[in-house]
């Protein structure tokens, strides 16, 4: 699948104008970015020890994070990122004999945290990005990504609650990390705008990569490799994005991801080392 969503994509934009693109690229704003990434992972780690704290499972933040670079370099081999979650869930069950449900909760709250972290993000992007879908630009549209932003939050409380009733005492503190990584992941994305000399439309540019960041998660590529780029080749119509500016923005993205996560090659997680 990986290799048919890139033959799709580069059979629909202009492959001279994407290296033209690439040669113009201003790579220090490409710093901050990488930066913000960082964080923004870092975010979500200490989101997920959180969860493994409710379920009895004491790891510092240090041992949490190199086990969440393990996770990330695992992720860049398997389709939606599901490899990192289930050798996560190996070496916890390994070291700590918790039970495989309970850690399997952990990382499917983790990522549903995400999700909703997004979700609600973009339901407030649609209130102010100009999307040309007549629909999308009635007032009853506008009242659904209202009720969606009053709603998400309390919805995903009632889901925890009933679903994930171990992870109750980490809902506030866990959506907070949730937020600040998803945000943390906006700012990145305009630091590779700005690297790529975009300063128009920004916030479309910005709705479309939470749509596509969506799609990467789904088991169809290879660490979405493909995927978010075909999000970008066809919503472009409907945001006002530059077809070619916005695939070369979500091969930035990846290549920053792909070297961050790179480093869990070289880390070992010792779980049951004291901190």
């Amino acid at each position: 699948m990986t290799g048919l969503a890139l033959y799709l994509v580069f059979r629909k934009i202009d492959t001279a104008q994407l290296l033209e693109l690439s040669k113009a690229i201003h790579w220090l704003w490409l710093i901050p970015a990488a930066l913000l990434f960082i964080l923004s992972k870092v975010a979500t780690a200490i989101r997920l020890n959180r969860y493994f704290e409710n379920i009895g499972i004491q790891l510092s933040e240090l041992q949490n994070w190199r086990l969440y670079l393990i996770g990330m370099f695992y992720n860049l081999f398997l389709p939606g990122g599901i490899g990192g979650d289930g050798y996560k869930v190996y070496l916890l069950n390994k070291a700590f004999k918790t039970p495989v449900k309970k850690l399997l909760q952990a990382a499917l709250l983790d990522r549903l945290g995400g999700l909703v972290a997004i979700v609600f993000l973009l339901f407030g992007l649609f209130l102010f990005v100009d999307i040309r879908i007549d629909f999308l630009e009635s007032s009853a549209w506008d009242g659904l990504m209202v009720a969606g932003l009053i709603l998400t939050i309390p919805g995903f409380w009632m889901v925890q609650k009933v679903l994930f009733k171990d992870f109750v005492p980490s809902f506030w503190s866990g959506n907070a990390w949730s937020f600040t990584g998803q945000i943390a992941q906006l700012i990145c994305a305009w630091f590779i705008l700005k690297s790529l000399g975009i300063s128009e439309n920004i916030l479309a540019y910005q709705l479309v990569f939470l749509l596509s960041s969506i799609v990467a998660v789904l088991p169809l590529t290879i660490g979405g490799v493909g995927a978010r780029e075909l999000v970008f080749v066809y919503a472009h119509t409907y945001s006002g994005i530059e077809e070619t500016a916005a695939v070369a923005f979500s091969l930035i993205f990846f290549l920053i991801s792909a070297i961050v996560s790179l480093a869990g090659v070289f880390v070992k997680a010792d779980l049951t080392e004291k901190s």
